[in-house]
């Protein structure tokens, strides 16, 4: 574990590797504590946008934890965390953390959840913000991806590689649905026409997850509407740093509005079939 002091910020800019240690370190030590409660079982503490869009205890523990280490650890870096909410700091840093990202998985003892934790510079916002180290701890799969800004992204100490490039109906495509209807209904309209136009959509439940797997080659491009910034900010560095590309819709940078990554021509096709379809 890493010990207050470790790489406390000086004068000057912080070696990426450095945020990458405290990122990696957190994400593993959260993923462990939530992987225990687990297996003690589940309690569901609250819902939030809707009746399905859960937060269980283990959220706000494995959170607690990491906002409690990186407060030891980067004491004037800024925070912006999925449950307890945002805290300013005066670094220019921000961390920021999805605990458990997946929750439904996680509840169903499903395998696809993980704790995402990002540091960024400027704002706290995916259309604005540079990411600079970022880890996507997956316990239950065994995986561990992490990524910094300029020394690559992999999963353990693999180099990652976004796939080649393919014709968008040879691509494998995942996606995700949101909690409330209005965007779920618009989401559904639109994965109708699009499944015929690609070779197969996989809905895994985890944004984070969903990311990494772009990363790492495991599938050709992801979309999906509704993201929070704590849902993207690992995963989109790391498939940035996979050699990939993550953009909005149009000439939009990524945000809430839309969330593409890939390998930049089958983004670019995939882009211009959503705006096709109206998402």
């Amino acid at each position: 574990m890493l010990q207050p002091g470790d790489a406390v910020r000086q004068a000057g800019a912080v070696p990426n590797d450095d945020l990458l240690r405290i990122a990696r370190s957190v994400a593993e030590e959260a993923g462990a504590l939530a992987a225990r409660l687990r297996r003690e079982g589940v309690e569901v503490a609250a819902t939030k946008s809707s009746p399905i869009d859960i937060v269980t205890r283990a959220d706000r523990a494995a959170e607690d934890l990491i906002r409690g280490r990186l407060a030891e650890l980067r004491p004037d870096d800024g925070f912006l965390g999925e449950e307890s909410g945002g805290a300013s700091g005066t670094s220019g840093l921000t961390w920021v953390v999805d605990p458990i990202d997946g929750t439904v998985n996680y509840l169903y003892d499903l395998p696809n959840w993980s704790v995402s934790v990002a540091v960024v510079e400027g704002d706290p916002d995916p259309s604005t913000w540079t990411a600079l180290a970022g880890a996507v701890a997956a316990p239950a799969l065994g995986d561990l991806y992490t990524a910094s800004a300029g020394g690559g992204a992999h999963l353990h100490d693999r180099p990652l590689q976004v796939r080649e490039p393919v014709a968008l109906d040879r691509a494998l495509v995942s996606t995700g649905f949101h909690y409330t209807q209005e965007i779920r209904s618009n989401q559904a309209r639109v994965a109708g026409p699009l499944l015929a136009r690609v070779r197969d959509l996989r809905r895994a439940g985890g944004a984070a997850i969903d990311l990494a797997y772009v990363a790492a080659g495991r599938t050709d491009a992801y979309f999906e509407q509704g993201l929070n910034p704590w849902d993207q900010a690992a995963g989109a560095l790391l498939v940035r740093e996979a050699g990939g590309v993550v953009t909005g819709l149009a000439d939009e940078r990524p945000s809430s509005r839309m969330v593409l990554a890939g390998a930049a021509p089958v983004v670019e096709e995939l882009r211009d079939l959503l705006a096709e379809l109206g998402a």
